[in-house]
């Protein structure tokens, strides 16, 4: 049964130069409209009791909390419901936090990358360290007791000591969960065109695996538990929310380039302003493309999915074709097999895990 809800929110102060989400700077008047729009989209879904809401962007932290509360009043949830918003420190201060925090917000999701001012420049970021640093201190001074992190790694000319000083910090703030995920080069973004034209380089292989091997150690030591390939996370401190993509459950996803999956369809929603307000206001869903998942796929999506799950796993599938993929994973080391509460599971070896794009190649 569907039980998560994702809110895509487009709008952002400035677009980051690595950036190639959906996101766009705006006006009031803009975002007025797009809020009455997602209200109207989500009316087209049935009433569903949530237990996971999400607000991704872009910056969902722009929009003002009578803004995000207007899309909560829509939504049946509770206070055991995990309400996740991502913030760019910039975006907030004390009060506007607090307010987030009375309307039902008891996730928080902050934007800080890293706290070096020489790569939040390169980044485009819009904030300094110390205003990354006063905002988790401010929410956590307020009430907030969920607060999760995310950061970059294997930025341009940045060095194992760099990132080092970076995961010092994060342990000294010790929030509940933080991401850190390696810089992808991602085509039509600024950073692509300095990698073209030679001036930003790749960060060589071998370095950015020591880079994430220390992330690894550096979190264990630290009392986190890597329970996703990106993420870690205090003891039962997962994002509820994310944890389902991995298992492969099914969600709504609503706004401006939202995905979602939902009676075995994975969808995608309109990237124009123009022709999703037009389908919101003639009550349609505002769909682009749609995707039927067969058995096949669905099992496809199991297995790729499940295995970035890293304390979880898979089960074995009863499917030849996945047990020979298997038996060859086996046999390289890429996974193991274990005991968990009496079922066998599959879980990424350290090999697996450093070379996990391989693995996942397999069931393609």
């Amino acid at each position: 049964m569907v039980d998560a809800i994702y809110i895509h929110i487009p709008f952002c102060v400035k677009k980051c130069g690595y950036c190639d989400f959906l996101s766009f700077q705006s006006d009031e008047k803009q975002r007025d409209r797009y809020v009455d729009s997602l209200v109207n989209e989500i009316r087209l879904y049935p009433k569903i009791k949530y237990d996971t809401i999400y607000f991704g962007g872009g910056t969902p932290s722009l929009l003002e909390p009578f803004q995000i509360k207007k899309i909560l009043d829509e939504l049946d949830f509770d206070k055991d419901t995990e309400v996740t918003l991502e913030v760019n420190p910039k975006t907030v201060t004390r009060e506007k936090l607090q307010e987030l925090k009375n309307i039902g917000i008891n996730r928080l999701s902050i934007g800080i990358q890293s706290f070096n001012e020489k790569f939040l420049k390169k980044l485009g970021r819009i904030h300094t360290n110390s205003e990354g640093i006063a905002t988790y201190e401010l929410a956590k001074e307020i009430g907030f007791e969920n607060i999760s992190i995310d950061l970059m790694f294997s930025l341009p000319d940045q060095t194992i000591d760099e990132l080092k000083e970076d995961l010092d910090k994060v342990f000294l703030l010790n929030p509940e969960h933080f991401s850190i995920y390696s810089l992808i080069w991602e085509e039509g973004t600024p950073f692509y065109e300095k990698l073209i034209s030679g001036e930003y380089e790749e960060t060589d292989n071998d370095i950015e695996a020591d880079m994430y091997k220390m992330i690894i150690e550096r979190s264990k030591e630290n009392n986190y538990h890597h329970y996703e390939i990106s993420n870690f996370c205090k003891e039962g401190k997962e994002s509820r929310h994310n944890t389902k993509y991995w298992r492969n459950k099914e969600y709504i996803g609503v706004g401006l380039g939202a995905s979602g999956y939902l009676e075995n369809i994975r969808y995608k929603n309109i990237s124009e302003f123009s022709k999703y307000f037009n389908e919101i206001e003639n009550k349609r869903f505002p769909r682009v493309e749609e995707e039927i998942v067969d058995n096949e796929m669905l099992e496809e999506y199991r297995h790729i999915l499940g295995l970035r799950l890293l304390e979880e796993g898979i089960s074995l599938s009863s499917d030849e074709k996945y047990f020979n993929i298997y038996q060859k994973l086996l046999k390289n080391g890429y996974i193991k097999e274990v005991q968990i509460e009496n079922q066998e599971r599959y879980l990424l070896t350290e090999k697996g895990l450093f070379l996990a794009n391989e693995v996942f190649e397999e069931f393609i």
